[in-house]
């Protein structure tokens, strides 16, 4: 087992300008957001800095919170990592539609994809808007892209087209993921590369409570089985509050005893201060 940390540093449309005091000081393209993050538990870097915020996340006591406008901002604009372009805008629940920091992922699969002897189909499941499923596109693999959200997923065809992917080998499903994996497994269907970034917390079509550290061993293990006889990568993304690297690595050593596993921390470099933001925990099975 091997525990690391992975800062997605090749970023030029993106930028972590500062963090600390509980929120974060963030450069899309020409626009600068303020969020919160509870991670950022030091002081600020440069105070004065955060003048230049265009927009600010403010939470509400009640839940949920709303966007206070500095200035007036287009509802969605695009940027770019390297040769993807994607969709960014301001959600009421504070995301933006991308996870900066997973880019650190997509350059580690992209690159067991470019090298791969034959071809290779991935399934990406819980996959919001696309960003894992336009890099494995672009490193040349056919994807399944499944997720609950029929928002999320016209989100994802819309990156499909800024990538110019339309006529790539992408399969788009809006589904309950669990019951997706059970009919794969029945249907025997099977995967080079599987990709999986479950909530820390919701509810499935009929009302049932989904709860990471309750589902995780089941979720992983059944996944699992739909890997192929040649598999190539299995990648797990958690942001889930108080779970460990070390947690996340036993599971997947006893799902996959015979294989490398490597978990770590996800982070942003931090402009003004040369600190690192962390960004949640991966675990990584090489074969």
């Amino acid at each position: 087992m091997k525990a690391t940390e992975n800062i997605a540093a090749n970023w030029r449309d993106y930028e972590c300008l500062d963090a600390g005091d509980g929120e974060k000081l963030e450069r899309w393209g020409k626009f600068v957001l303020q969020r919160p993050d509870p991670t950022a538990i030091w002081p600020k870097a440069n105070p004065a800095l955060w003048s230049k915020a265009d927009a600010i996340y403010h939470r509400s006591k009640a839940g949920g919170g709303f966007w206070q406008y500095i200035k007036k901002l287009p509802e969605t604009w695009n940027i770019q990592y390297q040769d993807l372009t994607f969709k960014v805008s301001p959600t009421g629940f504070k995301h933006t539609g991308l996870f900066p920091e997973q880019a650190a992922n997509w350059d580690w699969f992209s690159s067991l994809i470019q090298n791969a002897a034959t071809p290779v189909k991935v399934l990406n499941l819980f996959a919001y808007t696309g960003g894992a499923t336009m890099a494995a596109a672009k490193a040349g693999a056919s994807l399944t892209h499944v997720d609950a959200a029929k928002g999320m997923v016209s989100w994802a065809k819309e990156n499909s087209q800024l990538c110019q992917l339309e006529n790539h080998p992408i399969r788009y499903l809006v589904d309950d993921v669990p019951k997706f994996i059970q009919r794969e497994i029945r249907r025997n269907n099977h995967y080079e590369g599987i990709i999986l970034d479950p909530p820390s917390y919701g509810r499935g079509p009929g009302g049932e409570v989904w709860k990471l550290e309750d589902q995780l061993y089941t979720l992983l293990s059944e996944a699992a089985r739909l890997l192929s006889e040649k598999p190539l990568f299995f990648l797990i993304n958690t942001y889930t509050t108080g779970f460990s690297a070390l947690a996340l690595a036993n599971i997947l050593n006893l799902i996959f005893p015979k294989q490398t596993v490597e978990t770590g921390q996800l982070g942003l470099p931090i402009t003004e201060s040369k600190l690192v933001l962390p960004c949640g925990i991966y675990g990584r099975v090489i074969f």
